[in-house]
Order: structure tokens, then sequence, then C-alpha cells
């Protein structure tokens, strides 16, 4: 009897050492408190159980799950309160980030505000870079070209070459150079590694040349159309591929609409050719600049017989005028005299103005000389260039010197540039740094110049380019 009371003891204490541990850790729950009243006093509980050990197991058993139970929901409680502490927080942070935006708002003035509501709404109808801060974007600011295959020609254009992605025109009178001239230009282009197009309206071009000038015609994709359509349709197709980087048009002149070639000689189709290249060239502006493709076309002058008296043009170009307007750079190029080799003319002297010109002034010139079968004699050119600026000192009965080494007759000093490409690299960096120097100390005087000087020699400002020639002849 007396063990079973201290049994029943020391149970009690049990029950009441785990009421304090659940009280300490776990808290308090409602449900364990009635519970645990009832096993109060030894009496009671000896009355009820009447001592049994069988009672005493199954009382102990029901104690034991029942701490499980509070135990539990004591964890799920816990974890909720956590994960609503964690909600709230997330909230507070929202609600900080969406004032701190608010606040921005508030800061921009309805101006700002609304043109950043319009340019959100135009990138996402339209895609991202549809419109951009032209001094913010990640564009380099220098144009990429390539170059003329002529030293002064690159440095009278202002920025080493023809400009990527824009319309270029060349064009003069018959055996001028033009041909040549594009052709030495997609030799540059192929030593880049860019691939070249060549639309031969003209059906005229002649292979051997080309491989004389340095063009890779392996490389080189030729098209000879049959109308001025398909030509223009060819071109716009390549252009939009993203995949040339130069396409030569020769010439404009022979791009000859379909409707003119169906119908009988002598019928009058007025301002046919006119529409075909405004058409083409509204839908070619805008996949150059995508592309970044030198679009070179090659064009013809007529002799336009005055009306107006004396003064008015006397050339003019085939294609109506939407060629002038979308071309970036106009390159009027002229035979100015032939280059003789005792009784045989082996070349020509050519003079090639900038009639227009986006980015660098216009009007300037530069003189080289054109070899019969071979192209742009660069050598030659780097010796009057040398001779004008005083690198290379030119004596009596023929003599040259240039860097304390004498030669007789020019041919001399050209083979001696041909063979030593440090020598003819050295003398091109010279020349390079005088004329860009000269053409910086040309925008300071200009600056400085004084309204008297500016009055001389006013042309009337509706004068187009060819009546500018006629005035200076």
């Amino acid at each position: 009897m007396a063990r079973l009371l201290r049994n029943a003891s020391s149970l009690r204490h049990s029950l009441f050492a785990a009421e304090g541990f659940r009280k300490g850790i776990l808290g308090t729950s409602s449900h364990f408190c009635n519970f645990s009243s009832k096993v109060v006093s030894n009496d009671d509980f000896v009355a009820k159980w009447r001592l049994r050990p069988a009672n005493l197991a199954n009382m102990s058993n029901k104690i034991i799950g029942e701490l499980h139970y509070v135990s539990k929901a004591n964890m799920h409680k816990d974890a909720n309160y956590a994960a609503t502490s964690h909600g709230e927080a997330f909230c507070r942070k929202k609600s900080k980030s969406s004032d701190e935006s608010d606040c921005n708002e508030e800061n921009l003035s309805k101006k700002e505000l609304a043109l950043r509501q319009a340019l959100d709404q135009i990138t996402t109808s339209f895609g991202k870079g549809s419109i951009m801060w032209l001094g913010r974007s990640i564009s380099s600011k220098n144009v990429p070209v390539v170059s003329t295959g002529s030293f002064s020609l690159d440095i009278v254009l202002g920025i080493g070459g023809l400009p990527k992605g824009r319309v270029i025109e060349i064009y003069g009178p018959e055996a001028s150079g033009k041909t040549t001239l594009a052709l030495h230009v997609i030799a540059e282009a192929q030593k880049q590694g860019g691939y070249c197009v060549f639309v031969d309206a003209e059906h005229a071009l002649d292979p051997a040349l080309a491989e004389a000038i340095g063009v890779n015609t392996q490389n080189l994709l030729l098209s000879q159309p049959d109308c001025g359509e398909q030509a223009l349709s060819l071109v716009d197709t390549i252009i939009r591929s993203g995949s040339v980087d130069v396409v030569v048009v020769d010439s404009v002149a022979a791009l000859v609409p379909k409707g003119e070639l169906d119908g009988e000689m002598g019928d009058a189709h007025m301002a046919m050719q006119a529409r075909l290249m405004s058409q083409a060239l509204r839908k070619l502006s805008h996949s150059l600049s995508q592309s970044q493709t030198i679009l070179i076309f090659i064009n013809q002058v007529r002799a336009k017989l005055s009306t107006f008296g004396f003064g008015g043009p006397s050339e003019v170009t085939c294609g109506g005028n939407a060629l002038k307007f979308y071309a970036s750079m106009r390159l009027n190029i002229k035979r100015i005299g032939l280059v003789k080799r005792g009784e045989e003319t082996v070349g020509s002297q050519v003079l090639v103005k900038v009639v227009k010109n986006k980015h660098a002034p216009p009007f300037k010139t530069a003189q080289f000389e054109l070899e019969f079968g071979k192209g742009i004699c660069r050598e030659s050119e780097l010796i009057e260039l040398g001779c004008k600026h005083k690198f290379i000192i030119k004596g009596g009965g023929a003599m040259y010197s240039y860097n304390g080494q004498s030669f007789r007759g020019k041919d001399a000093v050209k083979q001696f540039l041909s063979k030593n490409d440090s020598e003819r690299e050295e003398l091109m960096k010279k020349l390079r740094e005088k004329l860009l120097g000269e053409t910086d100390k040309e925008k300071e005087s200009e600056t400085e110049a004084v309204d008297e000087d500016l009055e001389e020699g006013i042309i009337p400002p509706d004068t187009t380019d060819e009546e500018v020639t006629a005035v200076e002849a």
C-alpha cells in the first residue's frame, strides 16, 4: 500500500514538472490546464483510480499523448506567427518601395512624367530601341567608313572614306573614272573581310580591270538585270539580308523601266525612271541604316539646254532629283589632263569635287592619277602631296630627294615607295598629320573671319550644284 502511494506521488511530481516545462518553453494551453487540474490531490487521485496499477499505466500514457498534442499545436502556432511576421515585413518593404516611386514621380514635373509615359507606350508598341536618347545611346559616335583607295580623297571627305549605311552618288562625264573609283571601294571593303555586289546594268564590266585594281572576283557577286525594277528589287533583297558591305549600281541611266522596254521606239515615257528611283530610295533608306551597307549609284550627266540665259546649269544627272536628296555624299569626277610617258599616254589626271557631304564641309577637291589598266596610282599621289608640303624635295633636272636619298625621275620614287612599305607608311603618316592639322586651322580661321570677307562670292541660295560649277567656271 505504501509502495502504491509512493508511485502515485512520483507520478504527480512528474506531471507537475512537465507542466512547468510546458509553461516555460511551449506556453500555456487551456486544454492541458483543464486536464492537469483534475490531478491535484493525492486523495482524489487514489480514490478515483482505486490505486490500481493498470489505471496508473493508462493514466501515464494518456498524459504523455496529451503532452505531444500540446507541443505539436504550439509548434504550428509558432510557424503561423513566423509566416505572418514575414508577410508583414514583405508588405512593409513593398509599401516602402511604392512610396519611394511615388515620391520620385512627385519630384518629376508634369512634362517629364508625360514624356516618360509616352516613351514607355512607344517602347511597348514598337519594341526596344524604337526611340532613344541620342547622347545616351551605346552606339559609337564615329561613323564606320570604307576607304576609297585614294589617300587625298579620304582626307578631303573628312571622315577617312565613305560612310557605311548611306547612299553615295558618283557622277561625271564619260571615261572619267567613275567605275574605277567604285571598284577601288569594293577592293578596300574586301580587304576588311566584307562581301560586295556589283549590279552591272550597263553590261560592260571588265573582269581583268577589276582584278588589276585588286578586286577578288571569286568573292564578288555580279548581277546583270533585265530591267530597272529587277535591279532595284535585287538590291533591296540583298541589303535586307544584312550580309553585304558594298553594293554598286552601274549605272542609274541604264536602269530602264519595264514599261519602256515593252513599248515601241519613240514612245514618250514622262518621268517613269524618276518615279522608279524615288520609290526605291524610300524603301532602301531604312534597311541601309540597319544593315550598315554602302549603296553606291554611278550616274551619268546630260547636257542641259539653258532656257534662262547665261549662267544656267550646263549639266544634269539622270534619274530625277530623289537621288540628290537621299545621297549623303555626291562626288563629281572629271578628267582634267592626260599622263604621258614620252609619246605614249599611260593615264589620266582626275579631279574629284565633293559636291555634297553630310559628315564634313563640302566643296573640297582632290586630284590623283588613274593609270590605264591599273587604277589609282597611290604612289604618284603621295609624291605630289609630299612635294607640295615639302616632305619630298624636287630639284632641277627631274631630281627628287627623300630622307637623304636622291632619285632621278618620278618613276624611281614610285618604285622606291612601292617596294618599301615602311617608308610609304611613314610618308602617309606625316601627310595625314599635316593635312588634318591644316583642316583644324582652317576651321579656326573661318570662325574668326570678318563679315566683309564673307560677302565676297555670294551665290543665291536656290542655286543647284550644277549651277555652282557653272558659275565657278
